[in-house]
């Protein structure tokens, strides 16, 4: 399986989860501005939708869209979804909030200069982080199991923190438990980052 990333983008989640599910991947770094491969090659001819994440599958099927590959990954191991009849769905519904709601709108605060602007952006999207905060169950969203949602969310509150969006409280001990992963260490030093928190 070949697993194609940009460094601290959202492919970051899809990273996160694979170390989580123990399963065998190759990783390609893509310049994600350039479409480049670090060979050289024209990512676009894997990915003609030339951004992050991507996963070809040992049979050739090409997965792109975060939520369904976060989803996908969850699905090869139960302990990466909630429990109950429901689990599956519900992590979706998650899947799709983030994606939608956060990702999204969050993309143009690292683009747009306009002052106005930013600030529309940030009234928009902090609410919504407010509304994950009170879905925290113990350590994470769906209690003791660590999900392909809580790998997205914890890659944007690291998005947060790079732009010096203030978000809740109740964040802080979310951002501690992850970064005691194993997987999120691993992902982090794969793509040559710090931790938010250095006493993780």
């Amino acid at each position: 399986m070949d697993f194609y990333y940009a460094p601290a983008s959202c492919s970051q989640a899809t990273y996160i989860l694979l170390r989580e599910a123990k399963l065998d991947f190759r990783p390609h770094k893509v310049d994600i501005f350039s479409h480049a491969l670090e060979d050289g090659a024209d990512y676009t001819q894997i990915n003609p939708k030339g951004y992050v994440p991507a996963l070809v599958l040992d049979d050739g099927m090409l997965l792109t869209e975060n939520a369904a590959i976060l989803d996908w990954i969850a699905s090869q191991s139960a302990a990466l979804l909630p429990e109950g009849k429901m689990g599956r769905t519900r992590h979706l519904q998650m899947l799709a909030f983030i994606s939608t709601e956060i990702h999204k709108p969050f993309i143009p605060l690292f683009f747009v200069e306009d002052e106005a602007e930013q600030a529309r952006i940030r009234e928009t999207v902090v609410p919504r982080f407010g509304w994950i905060s009170s879905q925290l169950e113990g350590d994470y969203l769906f209690g003791e199991r660590f999900t392909g949602a809580d790998a997205f969310l914890y890659v944007m509150l690291r998005w947060a923190a790079m732009v010096g969006l203030e978000t809740q409280d109740k964040f802080e001990e979310f951002i501690e438990q992850a970064e005691r992963r194993a997987s999120v260490k691993a992902a982090l030093e794969a793509e040559a980052l710090e931790p938010l928190r250095s006493a993780a």
